[in-house]
């Protein structure tokens, strides 16, 4: 019984899993900031604190919903420019073999290679 909890414990998957949670936490921290930044920036060009709760035509509270509004276009505007995009780019290069490193020759094809070359060398020879 143990043994099958270690083995779930121990998967890859679920190792993914949790970094993947424990870096979109930290993430999450770093767009946070980046609102407040992008909301004091919109504060001090139009002066007050940019935050509509208190709107309410017709006496409808309408303002909490276009201050989370504003909040998420700033917020998916942060994840697409500087992860999307970014992803994206480096996607493209990858796709055109512009990665950096030349891709590893599998080991078969390494010795089909080496015979192709041995034989053209000896067919060489006998000319």
């Amino acid at each position: 019984m143990l043994k099958g909890f270690r083995d779930f414990i121990m998967r890859g998957n679920l190792i993914e899993l949790a970094v993947a949670f424990i870096m979109a936490t930290a993430f999450a921290a770093v767009i946070t900031a980046f609102v407040a930044f992008i909301l004091s920036i919109i504060s001090k060009i139009f002066g007050g604190q940019p935050n509509f709760d208190r709107y309410h035509p017709g006496g409808i509270l309408i303002g909490p919903l276009i201050t989370a509004l504003v909040a998420f276009v700033i917020v998916a505007a942060a994840v697409y420019f500087v992860v999307i995009v970014p992803y994206d780019s480096f996607q493209e290069r990858r796709k055109r073999g512009e990665e950096g490193e030349p891709a590893a020759i599998a080991e078969d094809v390494a010795l089909l290679k080496e015979i192709r070359d041995l034989l053209a060398a000896q067919g060489n020879r006998r000319v």
